[in-house]
Parts: C-alpha cells; structure tokens; sequence
C-alpha cells in the first residue's frame, strides 16, 4: 500500500478515536478560522470591485461546488412544493450578503464581527413574533442585555453613528428572518434541498446588480474570489459537521474565536486595532446569544421529558 494512503488511514483512525466533543470542537475552530479568512479576503476585493459583484463571485464559486452534487441526483435535490419560500429565502439572503459585505468594506473587519453576533438576538426575537414560540422571561432578558451589548460597540451619542455598523446589524436581522423561512421550509424539505435551492437563487439574484455595477476583474482577484469561495465553503461545511458531531451548546463558545481571528487579520494586514468598547460590547452580545442556547437546550429537553411546553 503506498506510503499515502497508510498516512490517510492513520489519520482517520485517529481522528475515530477523539471524543465526539472534541471532533465537533476543532471542526468549530476550522470553521471560525475559513470565515475570518473569507470576510477578510472580502476587505481585500472591494478595494478594486464593488461589494455586489463581489458577492456574485462569492455564490458563483458556491453554486459550482453544488452543481456536480444536483447532477448526480438527477435533479432529486430540487424537488419541492415550497419554490415560492425557497425564492423568498433566497432574495433574505442576497439582500443580507450584500449588506454584510458593504460593511466589510467600510468598517474594521473585528466591529464587523462584534455586531454579526447579534444574529442570534435577532433569531430569538423573530422565534416568538412568527413560530409562535413560548414567550420566556430569561429569553428577553438576555435579548435586553444583547442589545445593550450593541449600545456599548455603537455608543450612540458618543461617536456618530457610521454606515457599516448599521448594516451589519441590518444584515443580522435578515439573516435571522431567513433563519426562521429556513425552520419552515425544514418541516417538508430535506436540508440538501434547502443547501440547493439556496446556491441556485444566491447566485440568479445576484447576477443583475452586479452587472449593474460591473468592473474589469484583474486575474489577481479572481483568484482571491476563487479562495474566497473556497473558504466560503469549508466555513459552512465545518459548521455543520461540528453541529452534527455533538451538542450545539458545546461548540457554540468557540464561536466567538471569530472575534479574535478577524482582529487579527485586521491587525496585521489592514492596521486596525479594535477599541476596548469592542471586545467588551461582542462579549456581552456574545454572552447574550449563549444564554439563549443554553436555556432553549435546557427548555426543550425538560419539555421532551415531561410531555409539556415549557413556559
């Protein structure tokens, strides 16, 4: 057998022996790494190209990786009676992408990630207003105390209040919509239908803005799209083999290693050093979305226990 493969074995063999935990962990670190890289590799792009045309490289290199899977199914993957809410889906995360990326391009890459923890916040608020989920005092506590987090990163009446933190934030609330179409559409559809139709629709409403505001691509930076995409896309599969490999609630306080990682890329490669309002503000956001996860795991399995909803 070559020396290669012997190599592979051992490898897998090792990696069967670890703890569940502790395969989900350093999948979840994997996972914070490839984002960081991404959104900093969409700092370095929209120097020369606009953030639109940017995101349409992004979900074009997305929907390729995709495309030999849809094939090999005979098309199995996109059968659905929900297109309807697939397109909404879809349009909630263009219009999202595009916001998160005009912030990467305005704002310190760790500020950006500071306010992208309120996505969580957000989803808790949308779970009660829309999936008629029980309303929980400790909910909207950590709710209050994550947007009290935001205050401390914005300070308001302190320093003016910029473009990108603002769309950040409006990024994180429509990604949190998008989140709760997506618990919808996982109720009849398969989740690798749901991955598709997303790669499908990302990419088709994304290619008439950027025509819109098309600029000469240099050879340089359509292979920092192509990384970028690359990146995209081990982000996303780390993430769900992380959650697939253990508990949600073990690996979701490695999350915030994107705070650190993206302050260091932009440290080092755009000279910004992220104020201490920052990292005490991302912190108690961060804190904020934890405690939620925690207490809804903790409230659902005290509900499959007993039989009854938890109030």
């Amino acid at each position: 057998m070559p020396r290669t493969s012997i190599s592979q074995s051992s490898l897998a063999a090792l990696w069967a022996q670890q703890p569940a935990a502790m395969r989900g962990i350093v999948m979840m670190c994997v996972s914070t790494l490839a984002f960081s890289v991404m959104h900093a590799l969409v700092r370095l792009v929209s120097k020369d190209l606009p953030p639109v045309q940017v995101a349409f490289f992004r979900n074009l290199f997305g929907l390729a990786v995709l495309v030999p899977l849809i094939l090999r199914s005979r098309f199995e993957m996109l059968r659905t009676a929900r297109i309807g809410l697939h397109a909404l889906r879809g349009v909630l995360n263009i219009v999202a992408m595009v916001m998160f990326f005009t912030a990467l391009s305005l704002t310190p890459l760790a500020k950006v990630t500071a306010l992208s923890f309120t996505a969580p916040i957000f989803m808790a608020v949308m779970s009660v207003m829309f999936l008629g989920e029980s309303f929980r005092l400790y909910r909207w506590l950590a709710i209050f105390a994550g947007f009290a987090g935001t205050l401390i990163i914005l300070r308001p009446g302190f320093v003016a209040l910029e473009t990108g933190p603002l769309l950040v934030i409006g990024s994180a609330a429509l990604w949190a919509v998008a989140m709760v179409v997506i618990k919808m559409l996982s109720r009849t559809d398969s989740s690798v239908t749901i991955v598709a139709y997303m790669g499908i629709f990302l990419c088709v409403f994304s290619i008439g803005p950027a025509l819109w505001v098309w600029q000469p691509v240099s050879w340089a930076n359509l292979g920092w799209m192509a990384l970028l995409g690359l990146c995209g896309s081990i982000a996303q599969v780390s993430l769900s083999q992380a959650l697939k490999e253990t508990d949600p609630t073990a690996v979701l306080p490695f999350d915030f290693l994107k705070l650190v990682w993206t302050a260091l890329l932009g440290a080092w490669f755009f000279a910004e050093i992220p104020d201490l309002f920052t990292w005490i503000g991302a912190a108690v956001v961060f804190s904020a979305g934890l405690f939620i996860a925690f207490r809804e795991r903790r409230a659902g399995r005290k509900a499959r226990d007993s039989g009854d909803v938890a109030i």
